[in-house]
């Protein structure tokens, strides 16, 4: 559903819409207004028909034609009178000049514009044949108006003159270098008429055909003749149907009388030229249903683009209306918007008729057809303030007219054929007969001297009176005369006041019309102003309130990322502190089990010498039990087995040394327990540099980077064995310090003395290759095995045991 002014049925007659569409616009244009009409709709939709008419019912075209000679036709001008330039603007020509070019017209062979007396041509004779006598009916009596009209068309955006005389070439091929024709069917488009725009800033076509008219016929007949010439082409959707936007231009000049009422006023200024445009839009179409190719797919093209930027262009305007804009209107981007810019801009009415198919394969363009008529009606423009035409007394043409009638009337009866000779013959007859009679002039004597001078007397009082008489009819005419000049003169002031005072008076009502208007738009401009004060301060506050939501939601982003950052780096720590954790427990357990799998090995390897040596006495044959070697012999052996040998027990005293660690030079930390026993060995563990300390403390720890624990205990003889567990110090990431054992030396002292059997002490001094058969006893084997480190390649003997990591 679409919502019109006003919505015609299919039965309506041409007159109907002529009286609500065009009628106005008619009247307008004698009051010195542009108007525009144009007729939009899908291909066949009836826009020709509506805008030209049929025989036997003209259109809208015709009707406003004869419109307007019906009002104006007794008060047009002469031809030539007003003449047009090539500016867009009209000239007042002189009676002598307007007369001089009607001459030249005359004498042409063939004249330019149809003469009145010629017979009209049958073929339109019925499209003009209007009874309805339609006229204006305030039309300005003291104008004279001469109307001009012209005719052209847009064809694939180019303009056209239609009524030019020139041979109508519409297409020409191109040729090349060669002097032959193209091949590829490319055409070059014929030179078009050029727009320009004039000093009050109207669009006009430059060189363009205008001729005077001055009667519906000779109006209709101009149009016939170009309407012959214009593009029509036959497509699938109609066999007639326009390829071309058709514009007829009616331009009505207009200017006072001057203050005789007999010729026009020689002002420039005065003249008001006002222009109608009917515009016959070519039918919007899809190519897909005209099946249109080559020149026909052409035309298609152009006219849709046209149409689509009219209707751009009114879109534009809605916006800026509706909501305030400043957007640019797109007027060039088709000749048909360019053209007529002015009346979107506001210097004139706009009126459109949209023609409607029911057809339903015309659903969806007639649609669209109606929507954009629909949104065309929220587009209002600004009207121009109406201007007087001139400070001249009204009704002059008339009065003047009447008072010369009267003036010839008085004239006729004072010196009239008739009255006039009878009363002058009265008078003079009157005048005669008192005249003084005339004495005798017979001379009967020769000396009379008074008859003579009597005469002579008679005659001078005649004459006397005879010059008297003229003399005072002189007076009388004169004094006729000196009354109608008089009178005339004080016509003529009368309406030279009258036509100031009408003159101030428009003045004035201009001025309050113009003050009331510009206080009708303060009041607008002060709503407009403060609902955009309320809109701002709304928005203000508004801005105000997001900008604190964005600043607590900022401060809440910081905090939240803080505690994030902060809750990272805690995690990062504790990740580091159980993996430090996990790695000292896992060393912790890995050196756990190396020492229980060492403790067992050397429990496996003891118990299999064991086996072995019990093995090799008991099927060994026992012929006499040697000597057991004594420590001492053993350690005066230069068997170097040991690291730190111990001391021969019968050798002299000796001072006490010091062993020397391996990691001698590094800060240590020396812990020994309050239980811990010295031991009287030859070699003593020397460790510079450290710190003794009877508890591990973390001060202690903090200070050096090396950590070595003395440990003791029983070992399996009863001796006392003393166990050197090192290890390196590191710092933490929470903190704090860790120790990494890294290896053990076992420190053992033995009693060689206390253990030893010998079976056969009486040979202390057993030559060299009889020790190996003094090892044959259960008890030194044993001992011996006890001694050696499990897994030793290097047989028995004395050694001082470092276990590593």
């Amino acid at each position: 559903q679409y919502s019109f002014k006003e919505v015609f049925g299919t039965l309506v007659v041409q007159k109907e819409v002529f009286n609500v569409v065009a009628k106005p616009l008619v009247e307008d244009l004698i009051r010195g207004k542009n108007g525009l009409l144009f007729t939009y709709g899908v291909t066949g939709s009836g826009k020709t028909h509506t805008m030209t008419g049929s025989p036997g019912d003209g259109g809208l075209l015709p009707r406003c034609l004869d419109m307007i000679f019906n009002s104006i036709g007794p008060f047009q001008a002469k031809r030539f009178v007003f003449k047009l330039d090539d500016k867009n603007g009209v000239d007042v020509q002189c009676e002598v000049d307007a007369l001089l070019e009607r001459q030249k017209r005359d004498a042409m062979p063939v004249p330019k514009t149809p003469s009145g007396k010629r017979q009209i041509d049958p073929e339109f004779a019925d499209m003009i044949n209007v009874q309805d006598h339609c006229k204006v009916e305030e039309v300005d009596e003291d104008n004279v108006y001469s109307v001009f009209v012209s005719y052209i068309e847009i064809y694939n955006n180019y303009i056209y003159d239609l009524l030019e005389e020139a041979p109508f070439d519409p297409i020409k091929p191109k040729w090349n270098n060669c002097n032959t024709p193209v091949r590829n069917g490319d055409f070059i488009p014929p030179q078009s008429k050029i727009l320009r725009e004039d000093q009050n800033h109207n669009m006009y076509v430059t060189g363009c055909t205008e001729v005077e008219v001055k009667s519906t016929e000779e109006a209709f007949e101009v149009f016939w003749r170009g309407q012959k010439k214009r593009r029509i082409a036959n497509t699938q959707l109609n066999r007639e149907s326009s390829r071309s936007h058709s514009v007829f231009i009616i331009k009505l000049a207009q200017a006072p009388l001057d203050a005789d009422g007999d010729n026009v006023l020689q002002e420039k200024e005065q003249i008001t030229l006002s222009q109608l445009s009917l515009v016959d839009l070519a039918g919007s179409e899809r190519t897909n249903r005209t099946k249109a190719e080559g020149n026909r797919l052409r035309e298609a093209g152009n006219i849709n683009q046209s149409l689509m930027t009219l209707r751009t262009c009114i879109e534009v305007l809605r916006e800026n209306q509706m909501y305030g804009t400043n957007k640019m209107v797109p007027y060039r981007d088709s000749k048909l918007t360019h053209l007529f810019k002015n009346y979107f801009d506001g210097e004139g009415k706009v009126r459109m008729i949209v023609c409607v198919n029911p057809k339903a394969e015309d659903y969806e363009e007639s649609l669209q057809v109606m929507r954009f008529a629909e949104m065309t009606q929220e587009v209002e423009v600004a009207r121009p303030v109406d201007r007087p035409l001139c400070g001249l007394t009204p009704g002059r043409r008339f009065r003047n007219q009447a008072f010369r009638e009267e003036l010839s009337r008085k004239l006729e009866m004072r010196g009239g054929p008739i009255n006039g000779e009878t009363e002058e013959q009265s008078v003079s007859e009157m005048f005669l007969q008192n005249f003084p009679p005339l004495p005798s002039c017979e001379l009967l004597d020769v000396n009379d001297d008074q008859t003579l001078p009597k005469l002579i007397e008679v005659l001078e009082k005649r004459q006397l009176l005879l010059i008297l008489w003229r003399y005072g009819e002189k007076i009388q005419y004169l004094d006729s005369l000196a009354v109608l000049a008089f009178k005339t003169m004080l016509q003529e002031f009368d309406s030279s006041v009258v036509s100031k005072e009408n003159y101030i008076q428009g003045k004035l009502s201009e001025k309050e019309r113009t003050i009331a208007g510009q206080k009708t738009e303060l009041e607008r401009l002060e709503k407009k102003i403060k609902t955009l004060e309320y809109k701002i301060e709304i928005l203000e506050k508004t801005a105000t309130i997001y900008e604190e939501d964005k600043r607590n939601l900022q401060q809440e982003l910081e905090s939240k990322s803080q505690k994030l950052q902060r809750q990272a780096s805690d995690k990062r720590r504790l990740e580091a502190r159980l993996q430090g954790m996990v790695a000292e427990t896992t060393m912790k357990w890995e050196r756990r089990v190396a020492a229980k799998q060492l403790e067992m090995q050397n429990k496996l390897w003891v118990k299999d010498e064991k086996l072995k040596q019990l093995k090799a006495i008991v099927t060994e044959p026992k012929n006499e039990k040697p000597e057991r070697p004594s420590r001492e012999r053993d350690r005066e052996k230069p068997v170097q087995r040991s690291v730190s040998p111990s001391p021969v027990p019968n050798a002299p005293p000796v001072r006490l040394r010091h062993r020397r660690s391996r990691s001698a030079g590094e800060r240590w930390v020396d812990h020994k327990p309050p239980s811990n026993l010295p031991t009287e060995t030859v070699m003593q563990p020397h460790v510079p540099h450290a710190i003794t300390v009877a508890a591990a403390s973390e001060k202690a720890l903090a200070k050096c980077d090396k950590y070595m624990l003395t440990h003791q205990e029983l070992a399996s003889d009863g001796e006392i064995e003393t166990k050197l567990i090192k290890g390196d110090v590191f710092k933490t990431r929470g903190g704090g310090q860790a120790v990494q054992f890294t290896e053990i030396e076992t420190l053992k002292q033995e009693s060689p003395t206390g253990r030893k059997r010998r079976s056969s002490p009486s040979n202390p001094d057993p030559p060299e290759d009889a020790a190996d058969s003094e090892w044959t006893d259960v008890e030194t084997r044993c001992s011996v095995a006890v001694e050696m480190r499990a897994g030793s390649a290097l047989g028995p003997g004395y050694q001082h045991h470092a276990q590593p990591k």
